[in-house]
């Protein structure tokens, strides 16, 4: 393929998934020394700082992500127009660092942890007490309604067929 093909392909033509894999941005030295990796993808709720542009050394949280752009808005940084309305100013992930990172998704933290994802989900819903207690009852749920179904089924077939025959006569 024409490299020029190739390179309208990932900037202009670009899936979603590979748009956002484009959204990454460098960690802070203490974060990449923690998790051993230098990038990762931005989300919203993640604090940086901005190291290029207009705002260099701004530090803020990420409010809105466009994946169409590769870029980030940031809470408190806005411009105004002259009318007096006050916009989102978006910036290029790759002029960005994340200081901290928003922990509230467990399958993001366990991928930057080195660790299977799939794993840690199943270990954390079998820890919880509640499931334990639940288990009981479903036990004896399930049970019920497989007779349940297999009686109930016949007989409105049964029923059904009789009101037929009832309204042909």
């Amino acid at each position: 393929m024409k490299p020029t093909k190739m390179r309208n392909n990932q900037i202009y033509r670009a899936t979603f998934q590979t748009r956002s894999k484009q959204l990454g941005s460098t960690l802070s030295k203490d974060l990449h020394k923690k998790y051993g990796k230098k990038s990762v993808r931005i989300v919203e709720g993640d604090s940086i700082t901005i190291l290029r542009g207009e705002y260099k050394g701004v530090d803020g949280k990420i409010a809105k992500i466009s994946t169409s752009k590769s870029s980030v808005a940031i809470e408190g940084i806005k411009k105004e127009k002259t009318k007096g309305d006050k916009f989102d100013v978006y910036i290029h992930t790759s002029n960005l660092v994340v200081t901290s990172l928003n922990t509230s998704d467990k399958w993001r933290m366990a991928k930057l942890e080195g660790k299977d994802p799939r794993k840690q989900l199943k270990e954390t819903k079998s820890k919880d007490p509640k499931e334990t207690k639940s288990k009981d009852p479903k036990e004896t749920k399930s049970k019920d309604p497989k007779e349940t179904k297999s009686k109930d089924p016949k007989e409105t077939k049964g029923v059904n067929k009789t009101e037929k025959k009832e309204d042909e006569n």
